[in-house]
């Protein structure tokens, strides 16, 4: 149960989707889990509602060089040998269509391999990550910081890797965390129970948009 300290505060929070990409999706990539088809709606339902609510969006991308120059040591040499998975410039590395603010939204490699914050519409924005966390060698916490953040509501592909990594990364920083259990792939009950253990909410999308809800019934009514 959450306490003082863990417990969600819903007027800070901000969305995290993690590497919700068109190459990670297919069938045959490394982080292809058959319920993608389930999460992708949960993800682009919540997207839309943070987006009217006015709370920040961020995206969280890999993008792997054709040379593997900047790609994890254990996949480096596939790369190498000729394999490409979310190449920056490719339709298959753009986040999946369901989760951008707009058609025309797409990702400008450049400024994100240079370590930049590419602005989305709104608040809104994406951020590159060269490793499995989010928060390793990348602006998010400063990010974070700046926009009042407290509270991560993590979603995304393949919970084994990234979003885990990136769930213990933000705890270690003293962010108040949920992961959205419709919302990640790849899940099993054991890893469940481990994050719940370090002050994770686990819970699903719609009981995130009643929060949601509920936090702007509670300021109308102060």
């Amino acid at each position: 149960m959450a306490d003082r300290y863990t417990a969600p505060q819903w007027d800070r929070a901000a969305l995290l989707t993690v590497d919700v990409q068109k190459d990670f999706g297919r069938p045959g990539s490394a982080t292809w889990s058959p319920d993608k088809d389930r999460v992708v709606p949960a993800v682009a339902g919540l997207a839309d509602l943070f987006r009217r609510e006015r709370l920040p969006v961020v995206h969280i991308v890999r993008l792997y060089r054709s040379d593997g120059s900047n790609a994890d040591l254990c996949r480096r040499q596939r790369i190498e040998s000729g394999h490409r998975i979310v190449e920056p410039g490719t339709d298959g590395a753009e986040i999946v269509a369901a989760l951008k603010p707009s058609s025309s939204a797409r990702l400008d490699a450049s400024l994100l391999l240079g370590g930049g914050i590419q602005a989305w519409p709104g608040r809104e924005w994406v951020i590159y990550k060269p490793r499995w966390g989010a928060f390793y060698a990348t602006p998010l916490e400063g990010h974070l910081r700046a926009l009042g953040v407290t509270t991560l509501v993590v979603c995304g592909f393949n919970f084994p890797n990234c979003p885990r990594a990136t769930i213990y990364e933000a705890t270690e920083r003293d962010f108040r965390v949920v992961m959205v259990r419709d919302g990640v792939s790849g899940l099993y009950e054991r890893g469940i129970e481990e994050i719940r253990n370090i002050g994770v909410a686990v819970v699903a999308a719609e009981e995130v948009a009643a929060a949601v809800h509920g936090n702007d019934r509670t300021k109308e009514g102060g």
